[in-house]
């Protein structure tokens, strides 16, 4: 079940940023936030500041709080910046890296195949959008699920993103899998994020 059931559109003119590839045209023709007064005005706090750049983050992996709390705090234990710790934390779970792939066209659509257990790792069914991929772990589309027209779409490339596949991951999709070859960079994760500010907020 996804995180956010406010209309993507909607969210992507709250937030700033375009969170499916459906909100892009929309949010180029509307670049402000919703309603009569999306146009108008606005003081923006420090804590305000801080607390949209959270809510973007959460956005763009289709996370819960909790879950968000729970990467901020095992990035506190990494090594390095917190806020790049964080983003590598988040761009570790498996349907994150399903999106990355170009398996999935939106987070939204790569959790939704993760759920319903269209989705193994080293071989085993693994059915939890959180599960935090490692270094040289096999994902792929299980043999079942191969034949389903929206999978046979992601093979032939219709799901992939423009530009390059992000380095961190070694891509077949004819086969409909992937490998996480190593840790991203927080440089290399094509999100939207002044992490900093997220960890102010929850540093607060």
């Amino acid at each position: 079940m996804a995180n956010q059931s406010r209309p993507k559109v909607k969210k992507s003119r709250a937030l700033g940023i375009a969170l499916t590839p459906k909100a892009v045209k929309y949010f180029e023709a509307r670049p402000y936030p919703p309603g009569e007064h999306g146009r108008g005005r606005k003081q923006n706090s420090d804590y305000k500041v801080r607390l949209l750049e959270k809510q973007r983050l959460r956005a763009q992996y289709d996370i819960s709080e909790r879950q968000m709390a729970r990467a901020y705090d095992r990035a506190k234990k990494a090594e390095g910046k917190t806020g790049e710790a964080l983003v590598v934390e988040l761009e570790r779970r498996l349907d994150a890296l399903v999106l990355r792939s170009g398996i999935a066209r939106t987070i939204y659509q790569a959790r939704q195949m993760v759920v319903h257990g269209h989705i193994q790792v080293n071989g085993g069914k693994v059915d939890k959008p959180s599960f935090r991929v490692r270094p040289d772990d096999v994902v792929m589309v299980r043999e079942r699920s191969r034949n389903k027209p929206l999978f046979e779409m992601a093979r032939e490339g219709g799901f992939a993103a423009d530009g390059e596949t992000p380095r961190y991951l070694q891509v077949n999709l004819k086969a409909l899998a992937f490998r996480l070859d190593r840790d991203p960079n927080r440089k290399e994760i094509p999100v939207i994020c002044d992490e900093q500010l997220v960890v102010e907020y929850y540093a607060r």
